[in-house]
């Protein structure tokens, strides 16, 4: 019998790559891939020395795991990894990390088919 849950989680990832994305360069040292990357946003709570809760917004780019390829190998994201975007005079660059410990990415579904990376801005550059 079909799995039906799977069936349906990848045509609803394939309609987000379809309809959802734009192209964003993920980079790793030299090594950079062109990819589509669905934007969003992830609320993290942390709390101080003085227990004061702290929202803490992070940047997120969900991609298909398939596409994060650098250097002819399929690869995961890594704090210190980059993710640049045009936006049009200037280039975002947002770097892969994640507040109070949090992992820095995961995967958005259940089959592992696409990955949600949390990011920081840490710099803009005229084209």
């Amino acid at each position: 019998m079909a799995d039906l849950l799977r069936q349906g989680a990848a045509w609803l990832d394939g309609q987000r790559h379809t309809h959802l994305t734009q192209t964003v360069r993920f980079q790793r040292g030299a090594d950079f891939v062109e990819l589509a990357a669905t934007i969003g946003r992830t609320e993290f709570e942390q709390a101080d020395e003085y227990g004061v809760l702290h929202r803490i917004e992070a940047r997120d780019y969900i991609i298909r795991a398939a596409d994060l390829v650098l250097g002819g190998e399929t690869v995961l994201p890594k704090a210190g990894d980059q993710i640049c975007e045009t936006e049009q005079a200037a280039v975002h660059v947002y770097e892969v990390m994640a507040p109070g410990g949090e992992p820095s990415w995961r995967y958005s579904d259940p089959y592992r088919v696409a990955l949600r990376i949390h990011t920081k801005h840490v710099k803009t550059e005229a084209v």
